[in-house]
């Protein structure tokens, strides 16, 4: 069984046990909760993104203030 026989499979499990109305709300649901979750991500890797810019610009500035000392 393929990965996309497999969602299939899946798919219509849920259709059966749950409903076309249940599966339905079901599936907007971990589509809300998917996109918060990209939307974290993104926010966390420019965060991260940025602090770690920023602490070597950080690391840079004092690597040449110490060049001048010598």
């Amino acid at each position: 069984m393929g990965f996309g026989a497999e969602i299939v499979f899946v798919m219509l499990l849920g259709l059966v046990l749950l409903g076309p109305k249940r599966m339905h709300s079901m599936l907007v649901q971990i589509a809300r909760v998917k996109a918060q979750f990209e939307e974290a991500t993104l926010g966390l890797k420019s965060q991260l993104s940025s602090e770690l810019e920023a602490d070597s610009n950080h690391t840079k500035t004092e690597g040449a203030h110490d060049s001048n000392e010598i």
